[in-house]
């Protein structure tokens, strides 16, 4: 999975599809993400010191990161996400759809340097 926090995404399936927003939170564990403004269920919460007043709050909740894909930043249409070496050996992000890169992930190695 190679999605970071906020990062601007779309969300592809289930009830919020056609979603756009950032990423609050990932579970790598899980593969899911949370979404801002998708996948809201309402928690019902008991009176407490911390909540004196009780009720129901509004909160997302996490959704699967095979249903969301990551904005393009040079189109703003939604792309896929590829990992590529660099000239210098590091690796980085890049939008599968044009090509533009996302920044890098891992610093210059030089058994993966290009000679």
């Amino acid at each position: 999975m190679f999605f970071r926090v906020d990062d601007e995404v779309q969300v592809t399936a289930g009830a919020d599809k056609g979603h756009k927003g950032k990423i609050l939170k990932i579970d790598r564990k899980e593969n899911k993400v949370v979404v801002e403004g998708a996948g809201r269920v309402w928690k019902h919460v008991r009176r407490s010191q911390k909540n004196p007043q009780g009720g129901r709050l509004n909160k997302e909740m996490p959704i699967s990161a095979s249903n969301v894909m990551l904005i393009d930043p040079t189109t703003g249409a939604p792309t896929r996400v590829g990992v590529r070496y660099l000239a210098d050996g590091s690796k980085e992000r890049y939008a599968k759809k044009s090509g533009a890169s996302l920044g890098k992930v891992a610093p210059a190695r030089a058994q993966y340097a290009s000679k």
